[in-house]
């Protein structure tokens, strides 16, 4: 069997759960929803019960009949080719142990089959630890009491109130290990706050450990904010984040210990302070462009740092039920995706990607009521797609601790894990959808239809694949549970006066993403399945699924009825290995039996032979796979040969022992 990076897990590290901080935290309310106003709760915010009121319908009303025109033949205005891991996550750096595992042998359960369900319908995904954090982080040999993550005094200059973070090795074999068992990418971040003494351990190790698992690095996080948030002197602009860049660019390539820097660096990151076109005018891609692996941004639409973190400007704080209506029509994506569309075009004349490296509805949290809706879903749905058509090729969704109401998914806290379950958010059930409406072709192109007269609450697009027709992405933002706001989206491709042979099928299939209003947090349903409330879910989605047949008409036309509030993904070609490729998905039950009778389950140690992530790719001078070069790294001391792993279930962990070979 060839060793995968599940062999490098270090000998005698503590199985127990590693003691992780999280700041913010305040106990736990009920799961259920309430009415309540936001200021009346004071539990932890990934668990807020706040139910908003649906904003009204639209006066005038969107038209509920209309036809829309498809050429069955790529369009003018498409997209560059994207791919179905499109949208990925970003898991702030400080709550790692939380979501990925307390070490390499200790793997969250829950957190492998979220991220199983996203490869298998985009291919892979890809997952970036970092945030506020990455820019503190510092890799030491080893911590206290066996830990491989601990956090130092808060940061008090910094809004956010960013902790410094130690970290161990053992967070880039838990990645390893991640990768060995889900098809899995990751990026990770170079500290920027102190360019006089560069801490490159990060670039160094991940080299080694993750091999072609590692994407890009990051170089700095939100450098537009440095000045504001006294980590830079008030000058600090663009020209001298470039240099920065260009010193740690210098510092990788004088590092012996560093085999690759051409193509794997990632810059520069802007949360919006600064203008990208600021960056590029001082020649940053040209200067950089042999290292860039990426031109990257990150940007939320709104923040609720006023009402999180207090102080003189708390009385200013955003009003929740206010701000909702702004998520719930297609401007909301369309004005993100413009202010990038000339970055985009300048990535493509470099054949670089473009990547938004980290988003979500609102920073400091987002808002009660609007980030934890199914408002937030189709907000994140159409963003998504937004961006794919605006020619980003990566979005990644912000994932905080419980003192957050964005997250994608939370695990409970720890006190509390053996007897809570994980709470998935809505936005999760948009990166299934996004990943479904682009495939595993890597040849998918999209373009926003303008249907229904361009009506911002029925937005629609179009998706060509490998150069044909394959699908369709249909939205309604209105609530009404009259079901009078319903549409149908009447359509045709070829034929008529397109001067194409009418190509429309004799049947479609559609999924659709659903819940009773916009402001609803529980009753979501992708396709039929779902994730239940909060922690009430192990990463699988439960229920049958739900794949609905509509036959098309003797006029060739197709008729597809849109709920409002919904998202329709409607299927067009080859549709039963499109819509019903998912039934078995690789997950990692909770049941089962190995050492307990409740709560456990075995993996077959086959598995690991053919799972994706084997590490050591050929041009790495050491490395922790069989045959690279003995001594260069602490790597090669981690792999025993003649030992089997075995990997067990217990408690929603992975845990990996060892065995002698027979």
């Amino acid at each position: 069997m060839r060793p995968t990076p599940l062999y490098f897990a270090l000998l005698g590290l503590p199985v127990a759960w590693a003691s992780v901080t999280v700041h913010y935290q305040q106990p736990l309310g009920a799961p259920t929803s309430t009415g309540s106003a936001a200021a009346s709760y004071t539990g932890a915010a990934a668990y807020d019960p706040t139910v908003l009121i649906a904003p009204p319908i639209p006066n005038p009303a969107p038209p509920s009949t209309f036809f829309q025109q498809l050429s069955s033949t790529p369009v003018p205005g498409l997209s560059i080719p994207q791919s179905g891991y499109f949208f990925g996550f970003s898991v702030e750096f400080s709550v790692i142990t939380q979501v990925l595992g307390t070490n390499s042998t200790r793997l969250q359960v829950p957190f492998l089959n979220l991220l199983s369900n996203v490869a298998s319908r985009g291919g892979s995904v890809r997952v970036r630890l970092g945030g506020n954090s990455q820019d503190y982080a510092t890799l030491y040999p080893s911590l206290a009491n066996g830990k491989i993550i601990q956090k130092q005094a808060q940061d008090t200059a910094n809004p956010t109130a960013t902790p410094e973070v130690l970290f161990t090795d053992d967070v880039l074999y838990m990645m390893a290990n991640i990768s060995a068992l889900v098809n899995v990418d990751w990026y990770l971040g170079i500290p920027l706050n102190d360019t006089s003494n560069l801490r490159l351990g990060i670039a160094e190790a991940s080299e080694a450990i993750l091999a072609h698992r590692l994407i890009g690095i990051q170089v700095g996080n939100e450098v537009d904010q440095y000045a504001s948030h006294q980590h830079r002197p008030p000058t600090y602009g663009p020209a001298d984040y470039s240099n920065d860049f260009g010193i740690v660019d210098a510092g990788l390539r004088a590092d012996p210990k560093v085999s690759v820097v051409d193509g794997k660096l990632i810059g520069p990151s802007l949360s919006g302070q600064w203008q990208p076109q600021d960056v590029w005018d001082v020649g940053f891609i040209p200067t950089h462009r042999q290292s860039l692996a990426a031109l990257a941004m990150s940007f939320y639409p709104n923040n609720n740092c006023a009402k999180l973190h207090g102080g003189p400007n708390a009385t200013n704080a955003v009003d929740p039920q206010a701000i909702f209506p702004s998520y719930l029509d297609h401007t909301a994506g369309q004005k993100i995706a413009a202010t990038y569309l000339n970055s985009t075009a300048l990535a493509q004349t470099f054949s670089l990607p473009f990547v938004m490296m980290e988003t979500n509805s609102a920073s400091c949290g987002g808002f009660p009521g609007v980030s934890n809706s199914f408002g937030s879903a189709l907000w994140a749905l159409d963003y998504g797609l937004q961006l794919a058509y605006s020619n980003f090729t990566t979005a990644l969704l912000h994932v905080g601790g419980q003192g957050v109401y964005y997250n994608p998914f939370t695990p409970p806290p720890t006190n509390q894990s053996s007897f809570h379950s994980w709470s998935v958010g809505p936005i999760y059930y948009s990166v299934l959808a996004v990943a479904e409406a682009l495939g595993t072709s890597n040849q998918s192109q999209i373009i926003d239809l303008q249907m229904n007269g361009a009506n911002i609450y029925t937005p629609g697009y179009a998706i060509y694949d490998g150069g044909a027709l394959a699908r369709l992405a249909l939205f309604n933002f209105v609530t009404d549970p009259t079901g009078a706001s319903a549409y149908i989206a009447s359509f045709g491709i070829g034929g008529g006066n397109t001067g194409q042979a009418s190509a429309t099928p004799a049947q479609v299939k559609v999924k659709y993403l659903l819940a009773p209003s916009v402001s609803t947090k529980d009753n979501i349903t992708w396709a039929g399945q779902t994730f239940g409330a909060a922690f009430e879910s192990d990463g699988r989605p439960t229920g049958t699924e739900q794949i609905h047949t509509v036959a098309c008409n003797p006029d060739n036309t197709c008729n597809i009825t849109v709920p409002a509030p919904g998202f329709a993904l409607v299927f067009l070609a080859d549709v039963s290995a499109d819509a019903e490729s998912y039934l078995a998905v690789q997950t990692f039950p909770t049941t089962g039996a190995v050492t307990k009778t409740q709560n456990t389950a075995s993996i077959n140690p086959t598995l690991l032979a053919t799972s994706n992530g084997q590490a050591g790719a050929n041009f790495m001078q050491a490395g922790t796979s069989l045959g690279r070069k003995k001594g260069k790294t602490a790597a090669a001391a981690r792999f025993l040969p003649h030992l089997a792993v075995v990997v067990s279930i217990s408690l929603g962990v992975v845990s990996v022992t060892w065995g002698t070979v027979i």
